[in-house]
C-alpha cells in the first residue's frame, strides 16, 4: 500500500492511529473481480489518500492528471499520476460537479451560493444560472457538458431537516453560457449523477432514491423524450431512511459501457443496460472519472478517500468526463 502525505494543514495529516484505521479499511477490498473488457481479475485497487473533507466532482486534465472537489473545504484538489496531492483552486463556492468546455473553461455546479457557471481560470468566472422561474436553485449536484458547450445538470433539492422547512424541488436542467435555463425534468425523487452517451443521443440520470438508472432520448433544443428504466441497480437496499440505491456518479468508457456508483460499489452495465459486474471498494464510492494519458485509470472518490484502478478499456475520449 502506498500512502501519500499531502502538504495541507494538520487536519489532513494522518496520525499513527488513523493510519491504522485507513490501512484496515483499505485491506477489506484491495483487488477487482474479472469484468470482461473492464478490469482483469485481481487488479489492485490502489489507495491514494483519505481524510478529505468531502469528495466529489472528478474529471481529468489534458495532461492526464486528475482533479476532484473537496466540497466542504471549498476547494478543488489536483492529483498527479504519481499520487502527488496539491490544491488546484481555492474558494470554489462549494463546487461539486465539474467539467470543461471546449475552450478550457472549468464549469461547475456550486452549493454555497447555489449556482452554475465558470470557476476557472481566474478572471473568467461567470454565473450562467442561479434561479429558475424566479426561485433560487437549491442544491446543484452534478453536470455533463455536450459538444455545443451546453450543460445538463441535476439539482437534488434541499433535504428538509433541522431549521430547513422549505420543500425540496429536485430537477434536471439544461443551460448554456447565454444564461438560458430550461427545466427538463422534475419527477425524479433525487436526481444525482448525470451523463451522456457517446453519441449524445441519450441522457442518463442516477436517481439516488430509486432502483434504476434512468435514460432519456435527447431530442435537442433543450428537450428530452420519454423516460426509460435503463439499468437495474444491485445497490438498491433498505437503509436507515428507507430504500435507496445510493446511485451517484456516472461515467462511460470508450465502448459505451455505463459505470454507476451505488451502495454496492461501481456497477458496470453494457450500452444496452445489461449488468456486467460490480467493483466493490473499501469505502462506498460517490463519483469517479477516467484519467491518465491513455484514460485507462479509473479514479474513484468517496467518503473522504481517493483510489485508482487500472482498466482494460479507456474512458470515452470524446469528452474530459
Amino acid at each position: 500500500m502506498r500512502l501519500t502525505i499531502s502538504k495541507f494543514s494538520g487536519r489532513q495529516l494522518l496520525t499513527a492511529a488513523s493510519f491504522l484505521v485507513a490501512a484496515n479499511v483499505y485491506a477489506e477490498n484491495t483487488v477487482t473481480p474479472a469484468i470482461e473488457g473492464v478490469v482483469a481479475q485481481g487488479t489492485p485497487i490502489e489507495f491514494i489518500q483519505d481524510k478529505f473533507d468531502g469528495t466529489e466532482g472528478p474529471t481529468t486534465l489534458p495532461d492526464g492528471s486528475f482533479i476532484f472537489t473537496e466540497t466542504r473545504a471549498n476547494r478543488i484538489i489536483h492529483i498527479t499520476p504519481d499520487n502527488k496531492v496539491s490544491t488546484y483552486l481555492e474558494n470554489s463556492n462549494g463546487t461539486n460537479g465539474i467539467a470543461f468546455t471546449k475552450k478550457g473553461d472549468l464549469v461547475s455546479v456550486q452549493v454555497l451560493k447555489p449556482q452554475v457557471g465558470v470557476v476557472f481560470p481566474k478572471g473568467s468566472e461567470k454565473v450562467w444560472a442561479d434561479k429558475y422561474d424566479g426561485k433560487a436553485l437549491q442544491r446543484p449536484n452534478d453536470l455533463v457538458i455536450d459538444k455545443s458547450d451546453g450543460v445538463y445538470f441535476t439539482d437534488s433539492g434541499v433535504q428538509p431537516k433541522g431549521d430547513i422547512t422549505e420543500p425540496a424541488h429536485p430537477a434536471v436542467y439544461y443551460v448554456k453560457a447565454d444564461g438560458k435555463l430550461t427545466r427538463l425534468l422534475n419527477d425524479i425523487e433525487r436526481p444525482n449523477g448525470i451523463q451522456l452517451s457517446r453519441d449524445e443521443k441519450t441522457l442518463y440520470v442516477a436517481n439516488t432514491a430509486g432502483e434504476y438508472v434512468l435514460a432519456y432520448p435527447v431530442l435537442g433544443d433543450g428537450k428530452l423524450g420519454a423516460r426509460k428504466e435503463f439499468a437495474k441497480l444491485a445497490g438498491y437496499e433498505k437503509g436507515e431512511t428507507g430504500f435507496s440505491s445510493g446511485a451517484d456518479g456516472l461515467a462511460i468508457d470508450n465502448e459505451g459501457r455505463l459505470y454507476v456508483a451505488s451502495n454496492k460499489g461501481i456497477e458496470v452495465f453494457s450500452p444496452t443496460g445489461t449488468a456486467l459486474g460490480i467493483i466493490a471498494l473499501p469505502q462506498k464510492p460517490q463519483n469517479f472519472a477516467f484519467a491518465g494519458k491513455d484514460k485507462k485509470t479509473l479514479y474513484v472518490v468517496g467518503r473522504g478517500a481517493v483510489y485508482k484502478i487500472a482498466t482494460l478499456t479507456p474512458g470515452f475520449k470524446g469528452r474530459a468526463k
